[in-house]
């Protein structure tokens, strides 16, 4: 199965970082989120790749174009100017791993993107995510839930991230400080979905947003599916979201990698 990875918008949240890359190319612990993102999909078997770019493309393309070579120890001989790569450790990581990198224009809309891709995806269910979120989903179990129920469309539910600390008031006095449980605000769409490629007729165009158009389309007909996923999930929107991002990964807890 093919993961499909939305990779083409301009990040403006995230100015300071996306003014010269692509927001799934800002990078938490030396890695950027595309890549944080395809190993999830990996770890569940999924290792073939459908990046739909658009706003600095050329800096996704130039990074997995030279991945191999920057991974990888180098002997240079000067006299003759041979390379010698030396084997990495993650080889094994990365070994089966196939990525397309399609241009998919600077200002198409998401489900624009999506049927633009439609020669790389075969007529075959395929995963499809975005490029800035990252969380510990159980990418197999969603596909079967997607199999068992005969879904068109399955997203993953997420909790949303906590925002602010909870405050209990004893009049100028804070009686109780609480950071509020990632639980306790309901449910919101994660992305991380399996769809059906017969989800790419309701995309009529470039201007088409995915999530304003065949989505609600889908509801309403009875094709779309929620898999929950009670663990962890952070969308990287905003400066706040990727410091925290960087802090999860400097402090090794890293929970976007726990299956």
């Amino acid at each position: 199965m093919k993961a499909v990875i939305l990779a083409g918008g301009r990040g403006t949240r995230l100015q300071e970082e996306t003014d010269v890359i692509p927001k799934p190319m800002v990078r938490v612990g030396g890695i950027p989120l595309i890549e944080h993102i395809m190993r999830i999909y990996a770890a569940h078997g999924v290792s073939e790749f459908v990046v739909a770019l658009g706003y600095r493309g050329e800096v996704i393309k130039e990074y997995f174009a030279n991945h191999y070579l920057q991974r990888r120890d180098l002997t240079v001989e000067m006299r003759h100017g041979q390379v010698e790569m030396h084997p990495s450790g993650e080889d094994a990581l990365w070994d089966n791993w196939r990525i397309h990198l399609i241009d998919t224009g600077l200002d198409t809309m998401t489900g624009g993107r999506i049927r633009r891709l439609r020669p790389w995806l075969a007529d075959d269910t395929f995963c499809l995510t975005y490029g800035d979120g990252l969380g510990s989903v159980d990418v197999g179990a969603a596909i079967k839930f997607h199999r068992k129920h005969r879904a068109v469309a399955t997203l993953t539910a997420v909790h949303p991230p906590p925002r602010w600390g909870h405050l209990d008031l004893d009049g100028p006095r804070v009686s109780d400080f609480r950071e509020k449980p990632q639980s306790g605000e309901g449910w919101i769409n994660g992305g991380f979905y399996v769809l059906e490629p017969s989800v790419l007729d309701l995309i009529e165009g470039d201007d088409t947003i995915f999530e304003q158009g065949p989505l609600p389309a889908l509801s309403r007909s009875g094709g779309l599916h929620a898999f929950r996923h009670e663990g962890f999930w952070q969308g990287v929107d905003t400066v706040r979201d990727l410091i925290q991002m960087r802090e999860l990964w400097d402090s090794g807890e890293r929970p976007w990698l726990k299956q």
